[in-house]
């Protein structure tokens, strides 16, 4: 009997281990997706209920039932060892949409978790034997956020040295080619887009480098600098993200961009930013940044950049539509599932500059609009601009339209999480309307404050004005969509509200038919599962 109890006191021990480092992995996935910033992290844990996750539920199942101690140990132990190989079989088979990446910062932070850990769970080893350092580390994989925040906490002056070297060092660097021309790029959407389709017209008549991927942090800038730019690049690209005010202006005192270019000012990130002025201001530290001699290129489309006045270099304003004080205008837009035709005038230029390209949707336009722009004030030539613009490929997840085996469309819209940008796809899939069944499949938008359920409502009632089936996902934003929807006159039959997206495959697998055209509308990231 003794044996026995044991053998299972060992695997528990082994199990917690096993546990303990999924469990670690998982914390430090989400404190990396808050960009390492502890109150973002606390925000998460308090909006997704994560402190009532089955997970934490059953390790504290699990301490309670070795602390306790009434039940003889040859019962409770074998309980105690099902809780902890179910909990890492559910861990290690969950697949995420952005996995942890294994940095350098992150691995610091695991061994100082692990030093954290190793103190406690060595004592009680000591006063209270084997069961009692099981019981120690059960109880801080239910207490992790605990570890993970004070282990962030304690690495502060580490990182914040090992920062300032990296910072250092792209300054150097930057300083050493003071003929490089840096166009800075942001917007509360539009600007990833907008980089690529600058990058590709740019390439065309400069040796260019933009940041890859969404690497829009003053980090993710520093670690672009470092290890792609090249001694002989003459142009660099870089996009500026923001989720509170002064992020903008930190990336611009690094980089000292020349030319500027703002997508939009809308209703994102209003949890951090409160108010669409405070988005609007950030955004504009860019502009404020540059130097008398650049110049800024500003999407008027947007009320709050069409009445922001800037004194500090030249504006040039395009719009698409609301274009009565633009420099440049996109018009004569056609639409089809294969692309998009459309005209540029104004400005420089002597007669419209006729475009052709694969991407659709009015925010695609209006983002290579604002390239060709700056790709005309750099003096890239305009049959170099036509060429690059008709063979510029759809940027994954953002609005990139692709046909499948079986002869179905599918739109893929799934980084967009904003009011205009899904009003716009929507409306694009509206316009298709001779082409087959017009499906959406969208968990609606997040991370709206307290426009949330009223921007989904509407979102709902555009959904009912444009598509022909709508497959609803998750519970997050199903009231509000389904409440627009309604409103909106779509019959109940044509509506589906499931789980998950693995339920919306399902349903459209039964319903789609060759020539159907499916718009995949916005994707809740982890954090907000």
């Amino acid at each position: 009997m003794q044996i026995a109890v044991l053998i299972l006191l060992i695997v528990i021990l082994v199990a917690s281990a096993a546990d303990m480092f999924f469990v670690y992995s998982r914390d430090l996935m989400m404190l990396q997706q808050n960009s390492y910033r502890n109150e973002r992290y606390l925000r998460w844990f308090n909006q997704s209920h994560e402190s009532t996750s089955m997970q934490r539920l059953f390790s504290m199942i699990a301490f309670f039932i070795l602390v306790l101690g009434r039940v003889p140990n040859i019962l409770t132990f074998p309980v105690v060892t099902v809780i902890l190989i179910w909990q890492i079989c559910s861990l290690a088979g969950r697949k995420y949409k952005k996995p942890l990446v294994r940095t350098p910062r992150v691995n610091r932070i695991f061994v100082t978790m692990l030093l954290l850990t190793a103190i406690p769970v060595a004592l009680l080893w000591i006063f209270a034997g084997m069961k009692g350092a099981a019981a120690m580390m059960i109880a801080l994989m239910w207490m992790s956020p605990l570890v993970l925040l004070g282990a962030n906490v304690i690495l502060r002056p580490v990182e914040k040295s090992i920062n300032r070297k990296y910072y250092n060092e792209a300054a150097s660097i930057l300083a050493s080619m003071p003929d490089l021309k840096i166009v800075g790029i942001t917007g509360s959407y539009g600007k990833t887009s907008t980089k690529h389709y600058l990058h590709r017209i740019l390439s065309e008549h400069f040796s260019t480098t933009m940041t890859p991927g969404s690497f829009n942090t003053t980090l993710g800038v520093i670690r672009t600098v470092r290890e792609h730019l090249k001694p002989y690049d003459e142009v660099f690209i870089v996009e500026m993200g923001a989720k509170q005010p002064g992020d903008i202006r930190e990336i611009a005192d690094l980089v000292h961009p020349r030319v500027a270019i703002i997508t939009a000012v809308g209703e994102q990130h209003l949890e951090t930013f409160k108010t669409v002025d405070n988005v609007r201001n950030t955004k504009f530290e860019l502009v404020d940044s540059l130097p008398s001699d650049g110049f800024a290129v500003l999407n008027n489309d947007f009320k709050p950049i069409e009445g922001r006045k800037v004194d500090n270099v030249k504006a040039i304003r395009y719009a698409v539509s609301n274009t009565d004080k633009a420099d440049y205008r996109a018009e004569d837009i056609r639409y089809t599932s294969r692309g998009t035709t459309f005209s540029i005038v104004g400005g420089e230029l002597e007669k419209p500059l006729e475009l052709h390209t694969a991407l659709v949707g009015e925010c695609n336009v209006s983002n290579l609009v604002a390239a060709v722009i700056v790709a005309l004030k750099l003096g890239v030539p305009v049959e170099k601009i036509r060429y690059a613009v008709s063979q510029i490929e759809q940027v994954e997840h953002r609005l990139s339209v692709k046909r499948i085996p079986g002869g179905m469309t599918i739109i893929d819209d799934a980084f967009n999480s904003n009011p205009t940008g899904s009003k716009m796809a929507v409306e694009v899939l509206g316009m298709m309307k001779d082409e087959g069944t017009r499906i959406i499949i969208t968990p609606g938008m997040i991370e709206l404050g307290d426009r949330q359920v009223e921007a989904n409502r509407e979102f709902g009632c555009n959904i009912a004005a444009n598509v022909d089936v709508a497959i609803i996902v998750g519970n997050y934003n199903r009231d509000a969509i389904l409440s627009g929807i309604e409103a909106g006159g779509l019959p109940d039959d044509k509506v589906y509200a499931v789980d998950s997206f693995a339920e919306a495959q399902q349903v459209l697998h039964k319903i789609a038919r060759p020539g159907d055209i499916v718009l995949y509308e916005n994707d809740l990231p982890d954090t907000f599962k």
